[in-house]
């Protein structure tokens, strides 16, 4: 059988031209020759391995350029974070020196361990705004260091001292006295009263942020415990302004 397009010579059995590679015979007209290369085993063995190279190159090469770090442990990164937070934290030292009723004059820094009652109502509130109240345990070595600092009447200077020496950013210096009035109508009840001044003192410069004052009052039949209810009162007042003032110095 000759070719139509060539004139080669093929054998009745042919579909293709061995000459031009054209349909020959019954082969139909949309046929074409087929490619040697897509029986042949070998070679699309040599195409899946050099596709399964470029992907492991391709695959080093990201794995180099975004190298993957080490992971913390869950405990390890909230206590990291727990630590940044707290030196973060603004630290506060309360020097508030109380006379209770018939008590004598109490101040915790004059190796006192208790807090005053107005010391103690006012830290509980500025510790629940966000501030670092330090203690008086945290204090120890500090004021130890000099006899300025156990002294009831505590000076500016040496408040800021004290600030400066324990890395507080402020000091609150005050005072606050309680008294008794007279008997509640028809009642053996004492009227008592609180008043207590203060100052927030910034550490870093000695600067008075702000002059601070405070009233309470109660009734009780004993003096001395309507007393210390009267100071409790007035230290929720006064918190609340040294709160105030802390924000506002922060920007809060």
């Amino acid at each position: 059988m000759f070719c139509s397009k060539c004139g080669a010579n093929n054998t009745d059995q042919s579909k293709f031209c061995s000459g031009c590679g054209a349909p020959v015979g019954g082969a139909t007209g949309n046929q074409e020759a087929p490619c040697c290369c897509t029986k042949n085993p070998l070679f699309k063995l040599i195409v899946g391995i050099a596709l399964v190279g470029v992907i492991v190159i391709i695959a080093l090469a990201f794995m180099k350029k975004s190298p993957v770090a080490p992971v913390a442990s869950a405990g390890g990164s909230a206590q990291a974070a727990a630590t940044a937070a707290k030196n973060l934290t603004t630290k506060v030292i309360l020097l508030i020196s109380e006379q209770n009723i018939e008590g004598p004059q109490r101040a915790w820094w004059a190796s006192e361990i208790d807090l005053s009652t107005i010391e103690a109502g006012v830290a509980q509130k500025i510790m629940r705004a966000g501030y670092e109240i330090l203690e008086p345990s945290q204090l120890k070595k500090v004021i130890n260091t000099s006899p300025a600092f156990r002294l009831v009447g505590i000076s500016e200077n040496d408040s800021v001292r004290l600030g400066n020496l324990s890395k507080a950013q402020y000091v609150v210096i005050g005072k606050a006295i309680a008294s008794a009035g007279g008997n509640v109508p028809q009642s053996s009840m004492r009227s008592c009263y609180a008043n207590v001044t203060a100052k927030l003192i910034r550490a870093k410069d000695g600067k008075v942020i702000a002059y601070l004052d405070a009233a309470g009052n109660s009734a009780h039949m004993d003096v001395v415990t309507g007393g210390r209810e009267a100071l409790s009162n007035a230290g929720e007042v006064l918190a609340d302004k040294i709160i105030a003032a802390l924000n506002s110095e922060s920007g809060k």
